[in-house]
């Protein structure tokens, strides 16, 4: 298969496809017989690194398993962004995309309620010139759960073109449906700091911001059009999640373009949420050198920007990861600046995963096949503080006769690193020394991201089964599930644990 060919194949397959999976798949909600509210605290974690030059392959079978270190139990990440109200409000909850959510995790869980109750969430849309049937939620389709007004909401668009308000507890809609002009395939984000606003991407070529405060109807404020960069490439879609900090939106485009825009929030006579946004900084996601060592123009941003100690990370589909510093713009000035720029080779549609000592953690796909990627692998730590030599360890990620790599976006805890691969491995990786220590084998193809929240895995597969793992010692294979439940069409969403209950579309 040539590389036109790989490349109409994976468009078939994109992340808003596998129609013949989601027909009639609808938001599925998992959750515990009886479940109650607690809370977590969130301790900081520490790392140690070494480095490996050489990336190793992780194909075949898994290597024996190691004894892990002696470590205290608590997650990698920081909690979540929101810290005047509880909830999951972007893909991955907060700034360095490592907050998975509340616990407990379900112990028996059982299917509470099924949105909608009957038929699918479905809308036709053109792709590369095809026009198909998609139904269900996409990737990374991340539902956003929230406790506000005294309600648990459920947050989230799907492919019926539709933003959607529910119930956590019934199902129910809690606002009308928002419709857009087509599909929409990521996660939603909620305002962190507790404004009535929710902020969306759709592929009719818009992002917008949402008032929740007009009664049971969503209104749009204000909308980002695609054409709103000099040189739009590529798409009109807006696949990422957007990250809100000091009043700033930080998102990229299917456009190929980043924005940071302020938002300039506030409050009318009458007490409704408003907004102002200017656009402060725009800078593409590629440069000339990408586009002379790639020889294609597929440059699209189709991950969630990260962010850390004043720079923003986003990676695009030429495999550029790039860092900006806009901790001027940030703070009411007009500089920013690059100050860390790495190529993958290959399309890096996850996103970047920071941990608490600012190393990032990237995973590219397999379609390709040039050099680059066979030099630097499909997985990888990277220290940004070493911008010219930055790779501390990196993993070849292959697969036989097909497409490789990973399409989810990674998860931390503890020491190690978990990824899903496109052909549906679950993989235990010492964050320390790139070492596997573990895999278990999934029903490809495995987009869903991994979260794992009090020590337990939770993973869905493209069979439809959504799994959970003990993996309160991180470095050990664990000798089965500690739980299954079937559902419809295959997951390529990553689930929402939200204190005895798990949403997943």
């Amino acid at each position: 298969m040539n590389r036109s060919e790989r490349l109409a194949e994976r468009r078939r397959r994109t992340r808003l496809s596998f129609t013949a999976f989601l027909t009639g798949l609808a938001v599925v909600t998992i959750g515990a017989a009886s479940w109650r509210f607690h809370l977590f605290d969130f301790a900081d974690s520490s790392q140690t690194v070494a480095r490996d030059r050489r990336p190793e392959s992780i194909g075949g079978s898994p290597e024996s398993p190691l004894p892990g270190p002696t470590i205290t139990p608590e997650p990698a990440g920081a909690g979540p962004i929101n810290t005047t109200f509880a909830g999951l409000t972007t893909f991955r909850g907060n700034e360095t995309r490592t907050y998975y959510g509340e616990g407990p995790v379900p112990r028996r869980p059982k299917v509470l309620w099924r949105y909608p109750a009957f038929g699918g969430m479905c809308a036709r849309s053109t792709d590369g010139g095809e026009t198909k049937l998609w139904c269900g939620t996409g990737w990374t389709g991340q539902p956003n759960v929230v406790e506000q007004e005294g309600q648990l909401q459920v947050r989230f668009g799907a492919y019926d073109r539709g933003i959607h308000i529910l119930d956590g507890l019934s199902g129910k809609p809690l606002k009308e449906t928002f419709r857009t002009g087509d599909i929409i395939k990521g996660t939603v984000t909620s305002d962190p700091d507790g404004y009535p606003l929710l902020y969306s991407g759709s592929r009719d070529n818009n992002f917008r911001v949402l008032a929740l405060d007009r009664g049971d109807a969503l209104q749009e404020l204000w909308r980002l059009p695609a054409e709103s960069a000099p040189n739009p490439i590529w798409n009109n879609d807006w696949d990422g999640s957007a990250l809100v900090v000091d009043d700033h939106l930080l998102i990229g485009g299917e456009n190929s373009w980043f924005y940071a825009v302020k938002l300039n929030r506030d409050y009318d006579a009458q007490g409704k949420v408003v907004v102002e946004p200017e656009i402060r900084m725009l800078v593409p996601g590629y440069d000339d050198e990408l586009f002379a060592e790639l020889g294609d123009r597929e440059v699209s941003i189709e991950n969630s920007p990260a962010f850390h100690e004043g720079v923003v990370y986003f990676a695009n589909s030429g495999g550029l990861v790039q860092g900006w510093d806009i901790s001027g713009v940030l703070s009411g000035g007009k500089k920013y600046k690059r100050v860390f720029r790495f190529w993958t080779g290959e399309d890096t549609d996850a996103s970047v995963v920071i941990d608490l000592e600012g190393y990032l953690y990237v995973a590219s796909e397999l379609e390709r096949f040039n050099a680059r990627g066979a030099e630097v692998g499909q997985l990888m730590k990277l220290d940004p503080s070493e911008p010219d030599d930055p790779v501390v360890w990196s993993r070849q990620v292959p697969a036989e006769g097909g497409l490789g790599g990973l399409w989810a976006t990674p998860g931390l805890y503890e020491d190690a690193l978990f990824a899903t691969t496109n052909t549906g491995r679950l993989l235990a990786i010492d964050g320390a020394t790139g070492r596997k220590r573990w895999e278990i084998e999934l029903p490809p193809p495995t987009w869903t991201s991994p979260v794992i929240v009090d020590g337990v895995l939770v993973v869905g597969d493209c069979s439809g089964v959504l799994r959970a793992y003990d993996v309160n010692e991180p470095f050990r294979k664990p000798r089965k599930a500690l739980w299954k439940v079937k559902l419809e069409g295959c997951i390529e969403s990553t689930p929402a644990v939200w204190k005895g209950m798990v949403f997943v579309g």
